[in-house]
């Protein structure tokens, strides 16, 4: 008699590539898209496609942060250098002959349309903890020195082309690595310090130094225009200051329970600008009040525990830092966004993780996403 064999159901034959997926951060992020896409659809309400698009940018992250949760860590290492150095090369040829829009030249075409800053969100991470790792046990101030300048190359072409807000992520993830590698506290308090000084010395001199005519060192016109309109937005209420103004009063309006799903009126009558990518956290604020916004913010402070305990729990050292790394930019991205909404920080292009409208940025998320499950994989593998 021939031996027969049942064959293996589906989820019998996927339960290897399912094994180790985070469950804990898989249901944070799930959560938070959730959010997202009913916002989206509030939101969107005069774009229709908006919602739908913004479905298809979370699946194509779905299948983004699949594929990567299967790459070992140690494997994503060998990564690390060819993705920074063709990064690198991209910001360069964007400097050459990239394309401009809107006074900024931040795009390249090769066939496509790319924005190559968005690979140094990953690239930069993945680059500094590959360095850090074949320097274990033997770290030396030179060590720091060399993953500054590997940090700040891509950061000074970034902020060249300008693009304030993602040369801030870039700069973060580096030196959430620096910082994790073991630098030392004398060099992190005094950068700290002088930075507090010189908030307070903006806000005591504002009148002067926001005046017509004075012009500030290393900052662009409008990047001075932003941080003096956050000072005091009601020095042009229409213009600079229209997007602070719009979006606190959005925010305030809400109240504690928020003017329900649908009935968001700032949003709606097209009051809040970019209603769907920057400022959606005004529209959601609107629509679900401060318990909605607590509850929002629970979400990413889970997000952000669960991402430190898998850097935490990493099995090497590239694995503990990459984690780590990537763990704290989502809160960056957003504390940023948050903060800028609000009207505590200067108005820069950083998105609401999961929530705001955009499809690179979000398959950047997935990718970050996909990392994390990958170190947890790697962990239960070797306890296993």
């Amino acid at each position: 008699m021939p031996t027969v064999f049942n064959r293996p159901n589906l989820y019998y034959r996927l339960s290897p590539l399912l094994k180790g997926f985070d469950g804990p951060l898989a249901l944070a992020v799930a959560i938070l898209a959730c959010a997202g896409l009913l916002t989206m659809y509030s939101s969107g309400y005069g774009d229709g496609q908006r919602f739908w698009d913004q479905l298809r940018n979370m699946m194509l992250a779905t299948v983004i942060m699949f594929c990567v949760a299967q790459i070992p860590p140690q494997r994503l290492m060998t990564f690390a250098m060819p993705l920074y150095t063709v990064g690198l090369a991209l910001l360069v040829a964007v400097a050459l002959f990239g394309l401009t829009k809107k006074g900024a030249q931040r795009w390249l075409n090769i066939g496509v349309v790319i924005q190559p800053s968005e690979i140094l969100k990953i690239a930069m991470p993945l680059a500094l903890s590959w360095w850090f790792q074949k320097r274990e046990g033997q770290l030396r101030p030179l060590d720091f020195l060399v993953a500054s300048v590997l940090l700040f190359v891509p950061v000074a072409l970034i902020i060249r082309q300008p693009d304030l807000g993602t040369a801030i992520l870039v700069l973060s993830a580096g030196l959430f690595v620096i910082f994790f590698a073991g630098l030392s506290w004398w060099l992190i308090v005094p950068p700290v310090l002088i930075g507090l000084v010189s908030v307070t010395l903006l806000v005591v001199f504002e009148p002067t130094l926001c005046a017509d005519g004075f012009h500030w060192p290393l900052l662009h016109d409008y990047q001075q225009q932003r941080i003096c309109t956050l000072l005091d937005p009601g020095r042009d209420p229409l213009g600079k200051g229209f997007h602070i103004i719009q979006g606190m009063i959005a925010i305030g309006s809400g109240g504690f329970w928020g003017k329900g799903f649908g009935q968001g009126t700032q949003a709606h009558l097209d009051f809040i600008p970019e209603s769907t990518t920057d400022f959606v956290f005004a529209a959601y604020s609107e629509e679900f009040g401060l318990f909605g916004n607590l509850m929002l913010i629970g979400g990413f402070i889970f997000l952000v525990l669960r991402g430190l305990t898998i850097a935490q729990q990493g099995p090497t050292l590239f694995a503990r830092l990459l984690a780590g790394s990537i763990t704290l930019i989502f809160f960056t991205y957003a504390f940023v966004n948050m903060g800028m909404v609000s009207g505590i920080l200067p108005v820069v292009g950083v998105p609401l993780p999961f929530i705001s409208y955009g499809g690179t940025a979000m398959v950047t998320l997935g990718f970050g996403i996909g990392i994390l499950m990958s170190v947890a994989k790697a962990k239960q593998l070797v306890q296993s």
